[in-house]
């Protein structure tokens, strides 16, 4: 596998698209940092980490609207890719949705979103977009 942040995209669009509940995702240190963003985002309602085998799996369960049955997470967009890259400083941060959406980043303090990146003034790689 290439590009394991599109595959993790990838497999909660699916899970979403099939009205999953829950849905169980290979392992790794950046991922685990998109998680815990989304938990505390609002985007997932859990997730739990499962250290089997020798990569581990992360369990994450997604959060539907009760009534209409929507979820949480409209869409997923990989920006950076690793045949092109894209880097952006502090004062060129994408805004997604005008504020309502996130972008989560790669940067030399750990993974953040959009906000908090300019906040600290600091830079990265434009992983995601997701609202």
């Amino acid at each position: 596998m290439t590009d394991p942040i599109a595959d993790y995209l990838t497999r909660l669009r699916n899970a979403i698209q099939a009205k999953h509940r829950v849905v169980e995702i290979p392992a790794s240190n950046v991922k685990r940092d998109i998680t815990k963003i989304l938990f505390e985002k609002g985007y997932i309602l859990n997730y739990k980490f499962v250290e089997e085998g020798p990569q581990g799996s992360i369990m994450i369960a997604l959060k539907y609207d009760p009534v209409n049955k929507v979820n949480a997470i409209k869409k997923l967009i990989r920006i950076s890719t690793p045949g092109l890259r894209q880097y952006v400083g502090y004062k060129e941060m994408p805004r997604v949705l005008n504020g309502l959406g996130i972008a989560i980043l790669s940067t030399s303090k750990g993974v953040m979103t959009d906000k908090e990146a300019r906040n600290l003034k600091v830079g990265g790689e434009v992983l995601c977009f997701i609202y």
